[in-house]
């Protein structure tokens, strides 16, 4: 596909491509997908330099439905594709978009090397917590004791967190966000594109047909404010309806804890405040996955450090410096050579 050019100032609508947007009806990759175009609309992304690349599953249809540059590629190999296009074009703006099957199964090996590489990309990382495409099997992310058509007795393994993945594995941004938090979820996306290096978005996400309602416990509106907590760096970890709960050290341990604000001498000035840089913090924070802790929102994590990109180009300057010819003929001929002989 040939994007032109547009000077003008774009809408949302000017991200989306003329393919019918072909998922189940009532999947949270179309609430993902206005959100990403939206964000593109705020950041004036050009969509001439705006590259999607995309493995194999629901999500990787991603490309097809945005008028920018697209990469529909391999089962888990999104990464290693994406790696080389922002290598070889440091200019483009690359996005990956991936499943939890896709992107932690087959292709955990690749993922884990782009984020300890730190290339500059942003990875979105749609966790339905099912492999949706293949018809319901239990993916990485399935918790235990999930029935599906491969673990029809129920799942008997630990599944991985994708944000303590990403911390894990060395990444300088991790955030999360919800499918159907449409003024929180482009907001988010903005701050990943900000940032220089790998951004690590998990994105959490309703499979309508195999999972549906997996993550209602902490995505219901009868709960949510409850069973979420928003985060902003520099400000206390409150949440709750009216406000009433917060996040706390445990004086016996070091783990997060809730307590209620205004019970058993509590006051707001013992609840955590949220440092975005704090790297145990956020581990913790990635741990919050159980009935009595809330699930974090927002980012986790931001502490830059150098990109991939940037190390690539200083050393070929040192390269340069260094080169005392430029004539291929030449180099292959240098060094130690010998000739081959009839006997």
């Amino acid at each position: 596909m040939n994007v032109v050019p547009n000077t003008e100032t774009l809408k949302p609508k000017d991200y989306a491509s003329d393919q019918e947007v072909r998922w189940c009806p009532g999947c949270g990759d179309y609430a993902i997908l206005r959100a990403v175009q939206k964000a593109l609309a705020d950041i004036g992304a050009a969509r001439e330099k705006t590259v999607f690349v995309s493995g194999i599953g629901c999500a990787a249809r991603f490309p097809y439905y945005l008028a920018t540059y697209g990469l529909h590629t391999i089962h888990g190999r999104a990464p290693s594709i994406a790696t080389g296009i922002k290598i070889t074009n440091p200019e483009l703006d690359v996005w990956i978009v991936s499943g939890d099957g896709d992107s932690l199964s087959i292709g955990g090996n690749h993922l884990l090397h782009l984020v300890r590489r730190n290339v500059d990309v942003q990875f979105l990382l749609f966790n339905n917590e099912i492999y949706g495409l293949t018809k319901g099997q239990y993916s990485p992310t399935s918790r235990a004791g999930t029935r599906s058509p491969s673990t029809p007795l129920g799942s008997v393994d630990k599944p991985i967190s994708p944000v303590a993945f990403a911390i894990g594995a060395g990444a300088r941004f991790v955030a999360r966000g919800i499918d159907s938090q449409q003024k929180l979820l482009p907001e988010t996306f903005k701050r990943a594109h900000e940032h220089k290096g790998t951004s690590f978005v998990e994105i959490i996400q309703n499979c309508i047909v195999y999972n549906d309602g997996v993550f209602s416990n902490f995505t219901e509106k009868d709960v949510a404010a409850d069973r979420q907590i928003h985060l902003e760096n520099g400000k206390p970890m409150i949440f709750g309806a009216d406000g009433q709960y917060g996040l706390r050290i445990r004086p016996d341990r070091l783990e997060l804890e809730v307590v209620t604000i205004g019970e058993d001498g509590i006051t707001e000035d013992d609840i955590v405040v949220h440092d975005e840089t704090d790297r145990i913090m956020a581990t913790m924070l990635a741990d919050m996955r159980g009935a009595d802790r809330p699930v974090a929102v927002g980012v986790l994590y931001c502490d830059p450090l150098p990109s991939y990109e940037q190390g690539m180009k200083e050393l070929a300057g040192k390269t340069e410096e260094q080169a005392t010819t430029h004539d291929l003929n030449e180099l292959l001929r240098r060094g130690h050579t010998w000739t081959v002989e009839d006997a």
